[in-house]
């Protein structure tokens, strides 16, 4: 391993020297400064960041702490993380929680442990009210910058989240505008701020239309293909009689649309099908999703944004980014009676 002194012998100078020209500090002659740097290039030198780490009181280094990188809204939330962070000479160092508040503690603790500099988090959402880590976050005053929509035992940090509320409102309502009266809802976790605001806007697009929701069509779903293919089972089985399905993401509504379609049924003839997210794979499903866009790389920009401010110490404040209904061929009129 080469170090400041192997170049500081070569050159003929000091270590102290060689240590400023590589800083590209000024009291160093530029001719000293170029030639200091083109030997180090030429012996392969390179520089270590925890020393500089030591010196400076930082790692250039970013925690980021979602559910999982296959989750396809993360990857390119992520993306644009890294994308940024780069620019700004950071480093990511990606956790994945699996849904578990014990491994996400896990996960932020050894984050903490290697001094990051600050943190992006999708919580892993629980009905308490408090939970130990963010209050030690907080009161580390770890910069923290949420991926997602703030419950009550992580609202201290700025969050940057998609409006979900006005974006399942606009799947309901395109499905009343098409003649829909029966449209069943596919939810996921309670417990999550993002499932509760998708469910809320179906129901406020229904009463807005003179529907009074109807319990007995929504059905408790979850968040995969899985288990959007075993409600989709349990609605047939049910016969509730819905002439269209909206789904609390894209993989519950494509498990959903699998069973139906297994089942004989068209779509949208016999049923229309939409989701929400927007993942790559809505698009190219044999028959393309009625979904909704999530903003997932300008989520992932907005949060490196309000990091800096973080840093800077400058006011941040939290951030919805708005959600675009996009129609495509799975949902329809519903078939004349």
């Amino acid at each position: 391993m080469v170090r400041l002194k192997d170049i500081a012998l070569r050159a003929g100078v000091s270590v102290m020297t060689v240590s400023k020209a590589l800083r590209g500090e000024k009291d160093v002659a530029p001719v000293t400064r170029q030639r200091v740097k083109v030997l180090a290039e030429q012996m392969g030198y390179v520089p270590d960041s925890a020393a500089q780490g030591l010196r400076n009181r930082t790692t250039k280094l970013f925690g980021v702490v979602i559910s999982s990188i296959t989750n396809p809204i993360f990857t390119r939330v992520v993306r644009a993380l890294e994308e940024h962070a780069y620019e700004l000479g950071y480093e990511l160092i990606v956790t994945h929680t699996h849904n578990s508040t014990e491994r996400e503690e896990v996960c932020i603790r050894r984050l903490l442990s290697r001094r990051v500099d600050g943190m992006f988090i999708s919580p892993v959402y629980r009905m308490e009210a408090e939970a130990r880590i963010y209050r030690e976050l907080l009161a580390r005053g770890m910069p923290v910058v949420l991926l997602g929509h703030a419950a009550t035992f992580c609202n201290a940090f700025p969050s940057i989240s998609p409006d979900d509320l006005s974006g399942g409102y606009s799947v309901t309502k395109h499905l009343i505008d098409l003649g829909h009266k029966r449209i069943a809802f596919l939810s996921g976790r309670l417990s999550a701020p993002w499932a509760h605001e998708r469910l809320e806007g179906y129901r406020r697009a229904l009463r807005e239309s003179g529907l009074e929701p109807d319990d007995r069509l929504v059905f408790r779903a979850g968040s995969t293909i899985e288990d959007g293919a075993k409600v989709g089972l349990q609605m047939l089985n049910e016969n509730c009689a819905a002439t269209a399905v909206q789904a609390v993401n894209d993989l519950v509504a494509i498990g959903c649309a699998e069973t139906l379609l297994s089942q004989g049924l068209k779509i949208p003839a016999d049923i229309s099908v939409a989701g929400f997210g927007n993942i790559l794979v809505s698009e190219h499903f044999r028959v393309p999703l009625t979904t909704v866009r999530q903003p997932k790389f300008r989520l992932g920009v907005a949060a490196m944004d309000t990091m800096g401010k973080l840093l800077r110490r400058d006011q941040t404040e939290s951030r919805r980014l708005p959600a675009e209904l996009v129609v495509r061929e799975s949902t329809s009129a519903p078939r004349a009676e």
